[in-house]
């Protein structure tokens, strides 16, 4: 299944859950599209809920199925919990780890700024958004790249980082200071039910 490429907002109002995590995908109409998307009678069977839980984060995160599914198959086998390590694992992403650092105003904006060649974790060059970023390292905007119009917009109008990141405006380069504790992601995503969903 190739990654989705459509409207965000269309898909937010579909799961009722913010993809872009800002909510303005749902302020104007909080209800599914579609001609009976306002129609309170539907109800999802326990199946249904696990796969929408799943398709919010894939879809938040950018990721296509067999990426996600192997994402999830490493998370299974480290030590702790399977639901909480991959979100550790997506959030260590570079592309995630740029959009944390407010180098881009969101993921899919991210991926293509990695995709382009803007990106360098420790002085290296790295065009790979899956790239794992590892505590300590750091990542910073290409010296040439420096002036890119999308990314300077992008740092000017960010008001805040998570804590587990920090960032230097002056030389563009920030770092993944540590894995972020679960209060500090997204208290919408219940990821104990994609848990269920892949053992069922």
């Amino acid at each position: 299944m190739a990654r989705y490429t459509g409207p965000v907002y269309k898909k937010s109002r579909r799961l009722g859950f913010s993809l872009l995590e800002n909510g303005k995908e749902l302020a104007k109409r909080p209800y599914a599209p579609g001609a009976h998307g306002n129609d309170k009678r539907r109800k999802s069977s326990e199946y249904g809920v696990q796969l929408a839980e799943k398709q919010k984060i894939r879809l938040m995160y950018g990721l296509n199925e067999k990426q996600f599914h192997k994402l999830f198959d490493k998370a299974s086998k480290m030590k702790g919990t399977a639901g909480f390590n991959l979100l550790c694992l997506l959030e260590s992403r570079l592309d995630n780890v740029v959009y944390r650092l407010g180098l881009a105003k969101t993921r899919k904006g991210a991926r293509q700024v990695v995709n382009h060649g803007h990106i360098t974790v420790n002085g290296v060059k790295v065009n790979i958004p899956s790239y794992s970023v590892k505590v300590g390292d750091v990542v910073a905007v290409k010296e040439n790249s420096l002036e890119h119009k999308a990314i300077k917009d992008a740092v000017e109008t960010c008001l805040s980082r998570p804590a587990f990141v920090e960032f230097n405006d002056k030389t563009m380069s920030g770092k993944l200071l540590r894995l972020p504790d679960r209060s500090e992601l997204n208290q919408e995503i219940n990821e104990t039910l994609i848990v269920e969903y892949y053992n069922r």
